[in-house]
């Protein structure tokens, strides 16, 4: 697993257990999963805008699209902590699908 991931997992699970007065990790744990649902949401049309802007190649641009791709991907982190899950958990995932066609993983859901 990607050294950033797993240290930022073990730093999510440090601050779901601190002050929610002095942590904003914890405060949204404290507000619950719709909060943090919320929040992935907000992060994930964020993304969604900034790529729609980052497509004329613009370096500008292309920097606010990986900004906006770090707050989603922190927030989804948050979120899986929150239902304790770990980063590697979704790892597997993709490493099961690797040798996959993206059509034979598609239809292995409705099995």
């Amino acid at each position: 697993m990607s050294t950033v991931l797993n240290e930022l997992a073990k730093v999510l699970a440090e601050r779901k257990l601190a002050d929610p007065e002095s942590s904003y990790v914890a405060s949204l744990h404290k507000k619950g999963l719709n909060k943090i649902l919320e929040k992935v949401g907000e992060e994930c049309t964020e993304t969604i805008l900034a790529a729609k802007d980052a497509e004329d190649q613009d370096d500008d641009k292309k920097q606010a699209l990986v900004y906006e791709t770090a707050d989603l991907w922190f927030h989804s982190m948050v979120m899986l902590s929150h239902l304790n899950l770990h980063p590697d958990d979704i790892l597997k995932e993709l490493q099961r699908r690797f040798n996959l066609s993206g059509l034979e993983e598609k239809s292995s859901r409705s099995k």
